[in-house]
């Protein structure tokens, strides 16, 4: 009999895929490994989306930025391009009234490579020389984006929309941790973040485990992963056992099936 499916996304974004990997037949198991939450001040975010229109592109790294933004937008003004780096994205966008039926939306033409680099390769970078480009993003976060829209000559602003954070390591967070460690399942990470904030937990647990090694338990676990990026830090973690998918929920979920 299979394992659990361990979503490890932010909780909004965890329980429509739970649900999805639940009517598959499968075990869904939600351990969040990051938290979303809100900034203390929202006025500057407010500022920004308050003169969309002075912007030529707005570009979105996560589907938490946009749900943070579109809490503060009412109506997307025409003519202002948005460039989203995955699937999830476009569905977040979707969920607000946003697709291409109605805007120009960029996304990275192979959906195994959603990242920033391919997000840059998908764009006409020349037609922004001298244009306004907006990156909404959380509060920290790779420079990659902004520095390639610059080197083409856009006049970059970035904006703050949400925080994240790694949980804290509760004695309840700990007690399902290792129990989802103690048998072999199917973890599906989608963020960098995520999985090296896990291991920093591992870690900090295993100081106080009595000699059990949760690290070496977390590298014999199978991880479905949509972007190389993702892969290439789990293989320098100790992690082997994986699936590469590319964006969007139905191939993570096809990956599953897939599964012996």
């Amino acid at each position: 009999m299979p394992g659990a499916v361990v979503i490890t996304r932010p909780l909004a974004q965890a329980l429509p895929l739970a649900e999805r990997v639940t009517a598959l037949g499968r075990r869904a198991e939600v351990l969040p490994l990051l938290d979303i939450s809100p900034l203390p001040d929202t006025g500057p975010l407010r500022a920004v989306l308050g003169r969309l229109h002075e912007f030529a592109l707005v570009a979105f790294v996560s589907p938490n930025a946009i749900d943070a933004a579109f809490a503060h937008i009412t109506e997307w003004p025409a003519g202002v391009t948005l460039a989203v780096v995955g699937e999830g994205s476009r569905a977040a966008l979707a969920a607000h009234g946003i697709n291409a039926g109605n805007a120009d939306i960029v996304s990275p033409l192979d959906p195994v490579h959603s990242d920033s680099e391919h997000l840059l390769q998908a764009l006409d970078l020349a037609a922004l020389n001298g244009k306004q480009v907006l990156i909404v993003r959380g509060e920290a976060g790779r420079e990659l984006m902004g520095d390639g829209f610059r080197a083409a000559g856009a006049h970059v602003t970035a904006v703050a929309a949400y925080r994240r954070s790694v949980p804290a390591l509760t004695p309840g967070f700990e007690a399902r941790l290792r129990d989802l460690l103690a048998a072999p399942n199917d973890w599906i990470v989608t963020s960098s973040e995520a999985l090296r904030g896990l291991f920093v937990l591992l870690e900090e647990m295993g100081c106080s485990a009595g000699g059990e090694d949760v690290v070496a338990k977390m590298q014999q676990q199978h991880l479905i992963v949509p972007h190389a990026r993702i892969a290439e830090t789990a293989r320098q973690l100790g992690l082997f056992r994986m699936t590469l998918t590319g964006s969007g929920d139905d191939r993570l979920l096809a990956a599953l099936q897939s599964r012996p």
